[in-house]
């Protein structure tokens, strides 16, 4: 037997027979956390997207509350991912071009306030470094004619209620999903087709 095929064997025979796929989780604010989760359900590699509240307390994580402007939240998703299928780096290049505007301040089309901002929370100290670089570059190649307004932040998440999550596929004819959402995953779907997932 040949080396090769010998050492190929040995690495089959050592790996665990019920070994579960890796996941990590990304927090990603930009506008009406309907469309966000839109868009990152249609991506290949991620397994689920959930809608809630990011950057403030617990206590007043209601979409009542948050609407009133009166909280520290953002809208966001919590997005959980197969970093071996899609990269923290391809959902950040999803994100900034295709599932929110990030040249906005404290706004989406049209929802305006605070917690539609733009931010990134990161879960991890390399994701906060490699958030912060991203911006850095995409501001020094000057893609966009405005500068990025999407700030870095901490803060847990915390899901929205039920009647939010999946709510653009629950209800795909909703005027403000026809409008504002569905041209989002439309772009995903054209922009980068090795991504979209059906």
């Amino acid at each position: 037997m040949k080396i090769g095929r010998f050492l190929a064997l040995a690495a089959l025979v050592a790996a665990p027979a019920s070994a579960a796929p890796r996941t990590e989780t990304a927090v990603l604010a930009g506008g009406c956390f309907w469309g966000m989760e839109s868009v990152f359900e249609h991506v290949k590699g991620v397994k689920d997207v959930v809608s809630g509240y990011a950057g403030g307390d617990g206590k007043d994580a209601s979409y009542d509350a948050v609407s009133s402007e009166s909280t520290a939240h953002a809208e966001a998703v919590k997005i959980t991912y197969d970093p071996s299928q899609v990269s923290y780096a391809q959902l950040l290049q999803i994100y900034f071009t295709v599932a929110h505007d990030p040249t906005q301040v404290n706004r989406q089309g049209p929802d305006v306030g605070s917690s539609y901002r733009s931010a990134i929370f990161p879960q991890s100290g390399e994701q906060a470094a490699f958030a912060k670089a991203f911006i850095a570059r995409l501001n020094a190649s000057h893609i966009y004619k405005a500068p990025i307004a999407t700030r870095i932040e901490s803060g847990g998440f915390f899901p929205a209620e039920a009647y939010h999550q999946d709510f653009a596929r629950k209800h795909p004819f909703y005027p403000y999903i026809v409008v504002n959402d569905r041209p989002k995953v439309t772009a995903l779907q054209k922009k980068f087709p090795a991504y979209y997932k059906a």
